[in-house]
């Protein structure tokens, strides 16, 4: 259980533009580790839709000017993981202390509160248990896009990935860390459309991606058969939280309003 602080903000953020997104996530890490602001659940979306790379990935895996003629945005994350198109979703992020814990006992008890919070829509939610060996999964020309797999605690639904997540440390002069962890909750299947903008020259790889997307995800939206809207998801997040962690949320400060 987190135990740093019960006190935190919360977030909603609106739409906004990939950098603008990405940018807002890393200030708010580096401004808690000055210590200006409480641990924080923000929630936000992509306006317009907004393709992400992870942190070390090659920006040639997708392709950029069929990206700009259709109006995507191409950024690149802080955290790792692999490629996600931002579009019908809900992205979380949480800033937080990491008070000694390790990176899989902090994943565990986000995914917690992602899983109780989540359930409110769809009951069948839960998470991974089973980790996939990454360096042999990233050799595979069919796993750039981040929803080819599911780590350890990803949430999911009956084995489908329902949110895709990642996380980075950030050091302070006084050794202690700060915890930035964002993900997307898939509202729809628009996801799906990721592999349009991959550079794959193999017919082959792009029908398994697209295969792989169809058996190994699934949004809100197709598990519980209805329209899920991004207040509705944001909302269950944030209740998610308050219950599973305990954390109670306090007015921002004015210039979040």
């Amino acid at each position: 259980m987190i135990e740093h602080s019960t006190r935190w903000q919360f977030l909603d953020t609106g739409f906004r533009t990939g950098s603008e997104n990405m940018q807002f996530d890393e200030e708010l890490a580096l401004r808690l580790q000055r210590n200006e602001i409480l641990p924080t659940l923000r929630v936000y979306g992509w306006k317009p839709w907004a393709i992400s790379l992870g942190h070390h990935q090659k920006e040639n895996d997708v392709d950029s000017e069929k990206c700009r003629r259709d109006g995507i945005n191409i950024v690149r994350r802080a955290t790792g993981g692999r490629a996600i198109l931002h579009a019908n979703e809900v992205t979380y992020s949480v800033v937080m202390f990491a008070d000694g814990r390790g990176v899989n006992d902090v994943y565990c008890d986000i995914s917690k509160a992602l899983v109780a919070g989540l359930r409110r829509i769809c009951p069948e939610v839960e998470y991974e248990i089973s980790q996939p060996h990454f360096p042999s999964l990233y050799k595979k020309a069919e796993s750039v896009p981040c929803f080819a797999s599911s780590a350890r605690y990803e949430v999911q639904i009956k084995g489908k990935k329902l949110v895709g997540s990642a996380q980075r440390r950030f050091t302070s002069q006084d050794f202690s860390e700060v915890i930035l962890q964002h993900g997307s909750i898939l509202l729809g299947d628009e996801h799906k459309k990721l592999v349009d903008y991959l550079t794959i020259d193999d017919d082959d790889v792009r029908r398994k991606m697209k295969n792989d997307f169809d058996i190994k995800t699934i949004s809100l939206c197709e598990a519980t058969k209805r329209s899920v809207q991004f207040d509705e998801a944001a909302s269950a997040v944030k209740s998610g939280f308050e219950e599973a962690i305990g954390v109670s949320f306090h007015q921002p400060s004015e210039e979040f309003v």
